[in-house]
């Protein structure tokens, strides 16, 4: 392994206790804007502790959102992050991380058809003012399909939960389950 990759072609990063970062490929100290840079250019990196070699990349990246979500514009609201934090600990957790990911990447897959797209009908002429013109006359439109795709969704979870709690009910159907605890719905 060399010193600045990590076995796999991942760029390293090392955190020191004095709280300053690392980059071992650039043999150079970098700050979170720097991280959010890699980012941005879909770098492939992992932080470490210079010490004991612990995976912080996790929190490096929750640090960055925390800094984008002080600034100027927030992206989710206080009732999203509330929403969010009553998962953890919740036994859909794991669920519902896998869901907001795959959310994440089919809303990314949509904006990149899109990009697709414009460059087939403007070409390469198609540049970022452009784009961000393009986007605000658009962005009625994106709303409505984003609604409309975030309602299929809510509407699949909810069918996929009730087939849960059915399956759950048949494999303990044994078992008596007093009327309003199992939690299921009135059909």
């Amino acid at each position: 392994m060399t010193q600045s990759q990590a076995g796999d072609g991942t760029r390293l990063i090392k955190k020191y206790p004095n709280r300053r970062l690392y980059d071992t490929q650039t043999s150079t100290y970098i700050t979170l804007a720097d991280v959010k840079l890699l980012v941005l250019d879909n770098e492939v990196f992992k932080v470490v502790d210079a010490k004991t070699s612990e995976d912080l990349t996790r929190s490096i990246l929750l640090q960055i959102i925390l800094e984008e979500e002080s600034g100027g514009l927030p992206m989710f609201s206080s009732t999203m992050l509330a929403q969010i934090i009553r998962f953890y600990g919740h036994a859909m957790q794991g669920i519902m991380g896998s869901y907001l990911e795959k959310n994440l990447q089919a809303f990314m897959e949509i904006q990149e058809r899109v990009t697709e797209q414009s460059k087939g009908l403007y070409g390469n002429q198609f540049g970022p003012e452009a784009w961000t013109q393009f986007m605000n006359t658009q962005t009625p439109m994106m709303q409505n399909m984003m609604n409309s795709y975030i309602e299929q969704s809510k509407n699949l979870f909810v069918q996929m939960q009730d087939q849960m709690q059915d399956q759950t009910r048949s494999m303990f159907s044994n078992f008596p389950f007093p009327p309003g605890q199992g939690g299921g719905r009135s059909k």
